[in-house]
């Protein structure tokens, strides 16, 4: 493989016109393609296998035309202190917002709050329920404008009208912080590169893939039915590795230059060593993310495989486009250890400095590496239980779906549900949907009455409304309302306690019960989850560790690899329940309503958090092994691997961290959260697991860390990551065949 990347970068270096000319073009094409595709339609969220979405199915096939997945809104209003709503004046005012809303050309139905029961015991909050023909994403604006006017109109008249539901669901904003984070990223390159046009060029190819994969996206967003977070988190993880992949190869670059190699052999070089490197990596990011599929929630999957795709451009642009830019820069980037005027003088041309023996100053990452060969017992115990105690919350993990009691407070929706919590009791921004399949019954009514009688016995239920039949009279849907929120563990016990009823009721009437709405589907979301957990883990670690045996051609260093891994995501999971669920630090992050962790981030973290993990052990221990290999002795070669890559590999951790904590600002909780569950579990896993563990480990394992057994060896194709294959007879120093023998010693 290095032989190949090699003659790319070079032919890339030397045909850099046309290969500027084709990834502008790409970006062009994907430019338009994004500016003339039409809006992104339903994004629809079907969870195949489960109750809730059979039930959902049941639902379109019985009750045709009800617009099952239709938008809904429900306009509150609040009578003014020491009125009620029942008075006059106040039942005209909603009477005239009803009428108003009824006239919308997207409007299904609106039902009146005095004629349906919708106002509370004490008369102070009612509320009109609105049912729209389509989704709440293909919804008019001039549906949402009538909307927001007729309750502003209420509002005018002396009422505290506030609008919930999806109706006027906004596409999620990220704010200006992710602006910050590529600021920051620049900053760290500036400071790594010591040059402008050095540090730009990350920035740039960065900016590009992300540009083309974004903007593909968005024109396949119709068609393939994306939902805007699927854009957002393509933009997250294809920013942030854009930007490092693009840094070990420039860094590479400047290495070989310090050696006294022409430029295009430079980058040829470059590409194809650290470029190996960077194709491995970027191979265990996209396994992690495609491997969301087992999971089968289509939207997880759709979000998986575009945000692999955006780093498999990634991938693509450092290995062809970055050789092409050094081309352009020409003698502007510098070799390493020479600086450029904007940070001073260069290097060379100062005094170096001595240690007391006469040699040369070790840089900070050859120190830190020495001290923990020196004591790596103490290291490791201490990385460990530090690890450990950031991962206590973890075991408190609660899983749902956002809902409106979840949006800021600042929000309309939110508003909305609290005061129907007010009027009417938590439970009842919840409801339950029970579908009674009655086909199979011969007393179809009294399958219905059955399962209504059933419901009314269980604990925790407040209202169960009568049977609602279709017309040919074989389903019918209830509907139950809970006595806690919806997010709650008592309303989950209560659907399964309605399921574990409706057996019964099949058992003696033949009717099935099925229980659906947005509450259950979240509950079966979460559980659902929580079952792909496991195969998934096995999925993605299992190929990734095949993967990095060819890389490593070692056992314990990938076995080594995805031990530390689950320390980093359970950390960085116990870091999210304190901050999301406990409310630790709830201020600084911008959270203002905690709650149950989002149920798809553990395995979203697993997945993204997993495939970072690995670029960081790639790139920092094929420099190691690479040292190993050439003759040095283990304890010698972790040194050298921290000497030429812990410089590089701490840049790329502060700009990953940096760009994923920019979308901290996000007004998409989901966002919000991933962005700090990734930003802190790239920060546990580089400083803590690579920088410090990962050395510990191999210093006790010694020469043991390299084994392979003999007839794997053999098994085993030679990809030649170190790039063995581009050294002359010189430079080996000894024949190729002995290096590999050290290996298999």
């Amino acid at each position: 493989m290095a032989t190949f990347l090699y003659k790319l970068g070079r032919l890339a270096f030397r045909r850099r016109h046309f290969v500027a000319l084709i990834w502008v073009a790409l970006l062009t094409l994907a430019g338009v393609g994004a500016a003339s595709a039409p809006p992104a339609g339903n994004s629809s969220f079907s969870i195949p296998g489960t109750e809730a979405q059979k039930a959902f199915d049941l639902l379109e096939q019985r009750f045709p035309g009800a617009s099952a997945d239709g938008a809904t809104a429900r306009v509150v209003f609040k009578a003014p202190s020491g009125e009620k709503m029942t008075d006059a004046g106040n039942k005209a005012t909603v009477q005239k917002t009803v009428d108003e809303l009824a006239d919308g050309s997207e409007v299904a139905s609106v039902a009146d709050p005095y004629t349906g029961n919708a106002v509370s015991k004490d008369g102070t909050i009612a509320y009109a329920s609105v049912k729209y023909d389509v989704s709440g994403m293909e919804l008019e604006e001039s549906t949402k404008d009538a909307l927001e006017d007729a309750a502003q109109q209420a509002r005018d008249a002396g009422l505290t009208v506030e609008v919930g539901g999806d109706a006027l669901q906004a596409v999620p904003e990220t704010g200006a912080t992710e602006v910050i984070g590529i600021a920051v990223a620049a900053v760290v390159l500036v400071i790594t590169f010591g040059s402008l046009v050095a540090a730009g060029l990350p920035l740039l190819t960065a900016l590009i893939g992300v540009g083309i994969g974004v903007s593909s996206i968005t024109a396949l967003a119709s068609a393939l039915e994306l939902g805007s977070t699927t854009s957002i988190l393509a933009m997250m993880i294809g920013l942030a590795v854009g930007i490092d992949y693009a840094l070990f190869i420039v860094s590479r670059y400047r290495a070989e230059l310090a050696e006294g190699r022409e430029r295009e052999e430079a980058a040829g070089r470059a590409v194809g060593t650290a470029g190996s490197a960077v194709v491995f990596a970027g191979l265990t990011v996209v396994i992690a993310l495609v491997g969301l599929a087992v999971v089968n929630i289509p939207m997880l999957t759709k979000m998986g495989v575009a945000a692999a795709g955006t780093v498999a451009i990634a991938v693509l642009i450092a290995l062809t486009m970055i050789p092409a830019l050094l081309g352009y820069a020409g003698r502007r980037v510098k070799p390493a250890g020479a600086k450029g005027r904007l940070l001073g003088r260069s290097r060379k041309s100062e005094p170096k400095r001595e240690e007391a023996g006469g040699q040369p100053k070790a840089n900070l990452g050859t120190r830190w590496a020495s001290f923990v060969v020196r004591r790596p017992l103490a290291v490791l115990l201490l990385g460990v239980i530090g690890l450990g105690a950031a991962a206590v919350p973890a075991a408190s993990l609660e899983l749902g779906l956002p809902d409106d009691g979840s949006q800021p407070t600042s929000t309309t929706q939110r508003r909305a549900y609290d005061l129907l919590s007010e009027g009417f009791g938590p439970g009842f921004n919840g409801p339950l949907m029970v579908v009674v399949d009655a086909k199979g019954s011969d007393a179809p009514k009294d399958a219905f009455d059955d399962v209504a009688g059933e419901i009314k016995g269980l604990d925790g239920v407040v209202a169960v409304t009568p049977p609602a039949p279709n017309k040919g009279g074989d389903t019918a849907t209830i509907t139950v309302v809970p006595d806690s929120k919806p997010s709650s563990v008592q309303t989950e016990d209560l659907v399964h306690a309605i399921r574990d009823a409706g057996g019964d009721v099949e058992a003696k009437t033949g009717a099935e019960t099925l229980v659906t709405g947005s509450t259950a589907m979240n509950i079966d979301v979460s559980e659902k989850l929580n079952d792909a957990l496991v195969p998934y883990l096995v999925l993605v670690v299992g190929l990734a560790f095949l993967l990095l045996i060819v890389v490593f051609r070692s056992i314990l260093v990938p076995l080594k690899a995805a031990l530390g891994f689950l320390l980093s995501v359970m950390a960085a999971l116990g870091a999210v329940v304190a901050v999301f669920q406990w409310g630790w630090l709830s201020g600084l992050m911008g959270v203002e309503e905690t709650g149950p962790v989002m149920s798809m981030m553990p395995i979203f973290m697993v997945g993204v958090v997993f495939g970072l993990a690995m670029d960081y052990e790639v790139f920092l221990v094929t420099r190691m092994r690479e040292a190993f290999v050439h003759g040095e002795k283990p304890n010698q070669a972790v040194v050298t691997g921290f000497k030429h890559g812990a410089r590089v590999v701490t840049a790329a951790a502060v700009i990953m961290m940096a760009v994923f904590a920019g979308f901290i600002g996000s007004s998409e909780s989901m966002v919000k959260m991933i962005g700090f569950g990734l930003a802190i579990a790239v920060f546990f896993d580089a400083f803590v697991v690579r920088m410090a563990i990962v050395p510990a480990v191999l210093a006790l394992l010694g020469k043991k860390a390299w084994w392979l057994p003999k007839w794997l060896d053999r098994a085993l194709p030679n990809v030649d990551v170190e790039g063995e294959g581009l050294r002359t007879a010189g430079e080996r120093g000894s024949d190729p065949d002995e290096d590999r023998e050290l290996v298999r010693a």
